[in-house]
């Protein structure tokens, strides 16, 4: 049981503070200059009457001609936490902050389209009109509603976040999402075929997906689905943990849960916190040994691969073993979405890349999304979701705030003593 979370917060908090001591006014000043910059994105690329967040924009600040007013509810959950973030921060007003809170939850609550109150991938910016003829997503839903949550907590006094947010989150209908299997999730449906064949049957970042569903007061789906996808094992360079996909769907739960100290019970019974530090290892671990290869682009002190763009267009790379479209390309969010589990090493990574590159792949949103020195390529676009979770990442690590604000919802809590989870 997790009764004592309240009391657990308490002792990370200042274990968290614990380490903040140790860094420099160097550490702090360039965490502060990633984490806003990120959310500058999330805050000037969102649209202030729908509160969409677009996918992708050019660095410089400008949009990107190919998708100009292509927004994705994914994003739009980061920017949500986001706005909890600055508000804290003071980078905005806390009324600035919630009126683009509330001006997001009615539209998702009366506007944009849903069926079974879940929502399309993509959405026009301006209109919330599905986008061409993407999926209803059932991951990109769970990422919108962790951050519509994250802002139900924060802004408990402010007229109809609360009731608008519970209203979202209650109506998502996540049996249906079952589509006749009684534990695995669909990734998805579409109006002209139906649902999606593909399932969550696999360890990625759709433990946050379960976590919704189980908990959810009108909707929920069994417990024992969390027990029912399955956690393949791996070894790397002599460390083991579970995994199945890229870096960051470690990262994408664990931006929200806080799974710090806990552990399912049998017969998985894992650390998921931990098994993420070891995963950031592992990846750490590959790209030096990639070096072999690609001598200009990874190091022990300049590495992270992860899904990102790529010179020849959008690749889900980051996991061993070595597959043959792996270029040298260099991905910031992989360390800066693992800020959280593997501090020292991250941000040391990240504050080498800007001194070592900065001049090429730094610009008003921080990093470019990803960069290739081995061929001189650099990202003109950064995407939403990559600066969201760097932004994410990066303030549990300074003061485990999205942690604590999103774990005072009780849905979360219950869900997770549903599952299992104990000390």
């Amino acid at each position: 049981m997790i009764a004592g979370l309240s009391r657990r917060s308490i002792l990370a908090s200042f274990a968290a503070r614990a380490f903040a001591r140790t860094r420099s006014k160097a550490d702090e000043a360039f965490l502060e200059d990633l984490s806003h910059r990120a959310f500058l994105m999330l805050w000037e690329q969102s649209d202030p009457t729908t509160g969409l967040t677009m996918d992708r924009v050019r660095n410089d600040g400008t949009r990107e001609p190919r998708a100009a007013n292509m927004a994705t509810i994914a994003a739009t959950g980061f920017a949500l936490t986001g706005l909890c973030i600055a508000a804290e921060r003071r980078w905005i007003t806390r009324d600035s902050a919630a009126d683009r809170a509330l001006r997001t939850l009615q539209a998702f609550e009366s506007r944009i389209e849903n069926q079974h109150g879940w929502f399309y991938h993509f959405l026009d910016g301006s209109t919330g009109v599905r986008f061409r003829t993407v999926e209803l997503s059932s991951i990109d839903t769970a990422l919108l509603l962790a951050g519509i949550l994250t802002a139900r907590q924060y802004f408990p006094d402010s007229t109809g976040i609360p009731r608008l947010a519970t209203t979202i989150y209650h109506r998502v209908d996540f049996q249906w999402m079952l589509n006749g299997d009684p534990l695995l999730l669909s990734h998805g449906w579409r109006p002209e075929s139906g649902f999606i064949s593909h399932r969550w049957s696999k360890m990625d970042e759709a433990m946050l997906l379960y976590i919704l569903a189980i908990g959810s007061p009108t909707h929920p789906i069994p417990p024992a689905s969390w027990y029912a996808w399955e956690r393949p094992m791996m070894t790397y360079d002599g460390i083991t943990l579970a995994s199945a996909a890229p870096l960051f769907t470690h990262q994408y739960p664990q931006a929200w849960l806080d799974l710090r100290g806990l552990r399912d019970r049998p017969p998985s019974s894992l650390d998921y916190f931990e098994n993420s530090i070891r995963a950031t290892r592992v990846n750490r671990a590959f790209c030096i040994d990639l070096a072999r290869d690609f001598p200009k682009s990874y190091s022990a002190d300049v590495w992270g691969i992860s899904a990102s763009d790529g010179q020849k267009g959008y690749h889900a790379w980051g996991n061993p073993p070595r597959r043959d479209e792996i270029d040298g390309t260099l991905v910031p969010c992989a360390p800066g979405g693992s800020l959280m589990f593997l501090p020292d090493e991250c941000l040391a990574d990240l504050m080498e890349m800007k001194r070592i590159y900065g001049d090429r792949v730094w610009d008003r949103y921080g990093f470019a999304d990803a960069f290739n020195p081995s061929t001189g390529w650099v990202d003109p676009d950064v995407l939403g979701i990559d600066l969201g979770i760097t932004l994410l990442s990066a303030e549990n690590l300074r003061s485990g705030f999205v942690w604590k604000t999103f774990m005072r919802n009780p849905e979360i809590r219950k869900a997770m003593d549903l599952a299992g989870f104990h000390r």
